[in-house]
């Protein structure tokens, strides 16, 4: 058979309320026209993100109930433990309460004041933390994937060259480690191919660079690799991840992505003196480090969940899910970053918006008019989260202009979708109606989470 189904059945909802569109132009107004400060009863369709937002199986639902609250040494610890070792091979396991939690903490031991980090791309919080620590993140992606029509298929590849050109220009002695995120969340959940992982950790090595795999995402980037790369058709997505943390020396995760859990994280290292300092720096700030910040139950449904996310036939039906998104998009003209993502469906809102300036945030535009046009509630990936201003305070722009819809884990149906698809297209219609926005405050880092915006006047 063509039609791919959700290989599940839904045993239990949850009601969703549509308010009017006059009273979503004022709740966005009463949260100084930022979605993150709306509340999510008012958000029928929220595509903010996809972390942490999944629902779970009935397996999880179980496992919770095992869950073995002992404050040290947990079996739940042990079941955790286990797993992510049997999918990562890495010595060391640390528990986080999530992701960002591991990233500020590597941060904390391992970055000094004037390092510099290279990366395919940093996410917001990874840069965020580098920043905190005064070090500079780079992100050294591949032309290719500043390219929203380019239909490569792994566009969230590292440029080797400009790996080369930053080692030889800060010396290794200033980059404590490098970074590679999969999939490639800021570049539009574009996926990052074996072999450029394996050309990184060769290259790095004549340095003696360590290499630190930021893997959200890494069993839909193992399903990219799967069905792309060459050589990779008759294995499991297990086995593929497997080689994926062969090639790295520590790992962060945010376990509310490819965990399919509400909550959790883990830092994965081999090296023994890594691993001291990061454990005393998690007793201090985040727990005991068997536990992490975590209850045992959390533990117990994470590590049922890493394994489900590599199921191939889950994988499947998400990844069709943003193809089926995408390709009614770009069958109405709609501008979207291909091929699609892994997580999501991004639209390309320098195009959407074109009459829109950077400085103006088209972005911010666009996703306020989904709001409040259709209810739908997204993100921005653009000049507000990734634009800086340099050591003159003159603000620059991404170089990408995003605005993305996440998919929450086995949580909307084909209906949602097709709702989706008229509210965009509406927007599409309307799109010369609407202005840019302006920044009226907001914090020195993480500025997306809580600013406040002004619409100008269109």
């Amino acid at each position: 058979m063509k039609t791919i189904i959700e290989p599940f059945r839904i045993k239990m909802t949850e009601p969703i309320h549509m308010i009017s569109r006059a009273e979503r132009i004022q709740k966005l107004q009463e949260a100084h026209q930022n979605v993150f400060l709306l509340d999510a009863e008012y958000c029928p369709i929220d595509l903010l993100t996809d972390s942490g937002t999944g629902a779970m199986s009935t397996q999880q639902w179980a496992a919770l109930m095992l869950g073995d609250e002992s404050y040290a040494g947990s079996t739940s610890w042990k079941k955790f433990e286990a797993t992510v070792k049997s999918i990562t091979g890495i010595k060391h396991v640390f528990p986080t309460h999530q992701g960002r939690a591991a990233e500020s903490l590597l941060a904390l031991t391992r970055v000094k004041e004037g390092d510099v980090i290279p990366n395919n791309s940093h996410f917001d919080t990874t840069r965020a933390n580098m920043l905190s620590v005064g070090a500079t993140p780079l992100d050294l992606l591949t032309q290719r994937g500043l390219d929203p029509d380019d239909e490569s298929p792994f566009k969230g590849n590292m440029d080797i060259e400009k790996l080369k050109q930053c080692i030889n220009t800060y010396g290794a002695s200033r980059i404590p480690f490098c970074m590679i995120t999969v999939t490639n969340n800021t570049g539009g959940g574009q996926p990052v191919s074996m072999h450029n992982i394996k050309t990184v950790k060769q290259l790095l090595e004549g340095y003696g660079i360590p290499l630190v795999m930021d893997a959200c995402r890494f069993a839909e980037n193992a399903y990219f690799i799967h069905e792309r790369e060459k050589g990779y058709r008759g294995k499991t997505l297990l086995a593929i991840a497997q080689e994926m943390f062969s090639y790295v020396d520590a790992a962060t995760m945010s376990l509310k992505k490819d965990g399919l859990s509400n909550i959790g994280g883990f830092f994965v290292c081999h090296d023994d003196l890594w691993a001291e300092d990061f454990k005393n720096a998690l007793i201090l700030r985040e727990g005991f480090p068997t536990y992490g910040g975590l209850a045992g139950r959390d533990l117990e449904v994470t590590a049922v969940g890493l394994m489900e996310a590599l199921v191939y036939e889950y994988q499947v039906y998400r990844h069709a899910t943003v193809e089926y998104l995408l390709k009614k998009l770009v069958a109405r003209g709609i501008p979207v970053m291909k091929p699609g993502g892994g997580h999501a469906v991004f639209l390309d809102a320098a195009r959407f918006m074109d009459h829109i300036p950077p400085s103006q945030y088209p972005g911010i535009s666009l996703v306020n008019a989904l709001y409040e046009e259709g209810g739908i509630r997204s993100v921005e990936l653009g000049s507000v989260m990734f634009g800086h201003r340099d050591e003159h305070g003159v603000e620059h722009p991404s170089p990408l202009e995003l605005v993305r819809l996440a998919f929450p884990r086995r949580v909307y149906t084909q209906s949602h979708f097709d709702y989706m698809i008229e509210v965009i297209k509406e927007v599409w219609q309307k799109r010369k109606s609407y202005g840019g926005y302006t920044i009226v405050k907001q914090p020195p880092l993480l500025r997306h989470f809580s600013c406040h915006f002004e619409k100008l006047s269109s």
